[in-house]
């Protein structure tokens, strides 16, 4: 398959009239244009690098004031009691509905940071990695690119309590997540370009045995976890590990670029720094954060340390790769009220936002993307530049006004690996998959 790029963004910056060729969903030519279907802008596509995909069915279903004051906590004791309605196959339509929702919106794989395993109470499926295959499945129906982060979930909180009844679903002890590790393996290994980390839900969740588990249960795959998001969290840890989450993380583990802590909202400005030269991804997930009031990452900081990091969509209580990057910006401005706080000299602040989070996510999905490049896997997206928001616009603006002043309807097509899963807008499966995930839906609501 061969691409005409009429502009597109290259390793070294923008280039006019490039060629692309793809074989066997690798990038193996990029050169002069000689024929091929004609885009207006070709860019490296990213990857989501957080999602928790079953939450999706709950988006808009939080928002209303419960008896004091609503915070993560309240929302989590929400979200546990949504979670014990949903069954095997209702966790299929959903994530292969998320998968073309996050398509269309501009990203061409996802990590999917998957701790729902068992059926309500915790007793296990038949089959261990039961759950890890509906996901695996939705990949396969969607075209959609899957880094697979199967969760260890031992325990409720650093003090060794027990699994609540909301968290039944989760947990494993470390030698059973090592044989549902195992099973979810073999499922993504159907995938031409599956990948499969590991995720260590939270210091909160697993303990020293469970995270030097999970840092060796697949030598060089990507590791994930939860750290500094709350408050309380950074509370509970400091009291009972004797040192902040991004602190302990840091003094007990190699962390290196393998390692995608997600959120890092609560950190110091030591912590932000020392952790930005372990090379490690900062996974960060702007709309979610605000959804829940968690707080803002340091980002000029981090960056201007050198740190790496890339965008999800989490909770998905909305899929948007504009908003992610644009509330990413913003709220750094309304922070340090200024203006334009990630640009570069040279680089624009769309830009700067583009090229961080397509590198930061191909690292973090251990996915060798992000570039338009001989030999890497070929995940591209194309704007559509017959659009009024982008009418004269060219180089980084083109880029700043997807941002800032576009929406998620400007990604007229996507490639995951080669494969052409969102043409003229829309996602090839879209029609099919939404008429299960509005199936699945009314059928929750009947069983409220």
């Amino acid at each position: 398959m061969q691409i005409h790029a009429e502009r597109a963004l290259l390793p070294g910056g923008w280039a006019s009239d490039v060629g692309v060729r793809i074989e066997a969903g690798r990038i193996v030519a990029v050169g002069p244009a000689d024929g091929g279907r004609r885009v207006g802008c070709l860019l490296p596509a990213p990857v989501n690098l957080h999602s928790h995909a079953f939450q999706r069915a709950m988006a808009g279903m939080t928002e209303r004031r419960g008896a004091g004051q609503d915070s993560f906590w309240t929302w989590r004791s929400l979200m546990y009691r949504f979670l014990d309605r949903l069954t095997p196959d209702d966790v299929e339509a959903i994530a292969a509905q998320v998968m073309v929702e996050m398509a269309e919106a501009g990203y061409a794989a996802v990590a999917e940071f998957h701790y729902l395993h068992h059926q309500p109470a915790g007793v296990p499926y038949a089959n261990l990695a039961e759950m890890s295959e509906r996901i695996v499945n939705a990949a396969e129906e969607t075209g959609f690119g899957l880094t697979l982060l199967p969760v260890l979930y031992q325990r409720g909180g650093c003090d060794g309590r027990a699994l609540t009844q909301g968290q039944a679903r989760f947990g494993n002890d470390p030698e059973r997540f090592q044989h549902l590790w195992e099973g979810a393996a073999r499922a993504v290994a159907r995938l031409a370009d599956g990948v499969t980390g590991v995720a260590p839900h939270s210091l909160r969740a697993v303990d020293m045995a469970g995270l030097r588990l999970a840092e060796g249960i697949a030598p060089g795959a990507p590791i994930h976890i939860h750290l500094a998001e709350q408050v309380a969290e950074v509370e509970e840890v400091s009291a009972a590990m004797g040192a902040r989450p991004v602190e302990w993380l840091l003094a007990n583990f190699a962390v290196d670029g393998r390692w995608c802590p997600i959120h890092c909202t609560q950190m110091t400005e030591a912590e932000t720094l020392a952790l930005a030269r372990s090379g490690a991804v900062a996974g960060l997930c702007p709309i979610t954060e605000a959804n829940l009031g968690d707080g803002i990452f340091d980002g000029v900081r981090f960056a201007a340390a050198g740190g790496r990091w890339g965008v999800g969509s989490d909770s998905n209580v909305r899929i948007s790769l504009a908003e992610e990057l644009r509330l990413f910006e913003y709220s750094q401005r309304l922070r340090d009220r200024g203006r334009a706080l990630l640009a570069e000299a040279g680089r624009s602040t769309g830009r700067v936002l583009w090229e961080g989070a397509v590198a930061g996510g191909a690292m973090a999905a251990g996915r060798t993307s992000g570039r338009i490049a001989e030999g890497a896997v070929a995940d591209l997206v194309a704007l559509d530049m017959d659009s009024l928001h982008l009418a004269g616009r060219d180089g980084d603006e083109i880029l700043d006004a997807f941002v800032f002043a576009g929406h998620d309807g400007l990604v007229r097509e996507v490639w995951s690996a080669g494969r052409h899963v969102v043409t003229e807008g829309r996602h090839v499966a879209r029609e099919r998959v939404a008429q299960r995930f509005r199936a699945v839906m009314s059928g929750l609501r009947e069983r409220a």
